[in-house]
């Protein structure tokens, strides 16, 4: 049950959106989760600042998913995350921030896990 969230600091088109969603799909496995699942959501031309200054080129990635992983399958990807978002959005990996939220009670379908 992982949700992928992603804001993207300006316009993307819908190609690379459908790009993004299934490139994503297939790096969930890297912690071992499958795309059957999955949930996406991509917002862009969201303001992002770092370091005190708008990023022109920037995203921030929320991954949430029913129980955990392990550090290194974390590690995975994010390099994974920013590997993609480099190579389609041409975002340096310095403007990409992930964050990890593993749950332990994840509801789907009018009922919970």
């Amino acid at each position: 049950m992982p949700f992928i969230d992603s804001k993207i600091s300006f316009p993307v088109s819908a190609d690379k959106k459908e790009i993004l969603k299934s490139r994503f799909g297939e790096i969930v496995s890297l912690l071992h989760k499958s795309e059957a699942y999955l949930m996406v959501g991509i917002e862009d031309q969201y303001d992002l600042w770092f370091a005190g200054k708008k990023l022109d080129r920037g995203a921030y990635v929320s991954v949430s998913l029913f129980g955990s992983a392990s550090p290194s399958d974390y590690d995975k990807m994010t390099a994974a995350v920013c590997a993609l978002l480099e190579q389609e959005l041409s975002i340096p990996p310095q403007s990409v921030y992930v964050t990890y939220h593993p749950v332990s009670d994840w509801g789907w379908n009018g009922g919970n896990f």
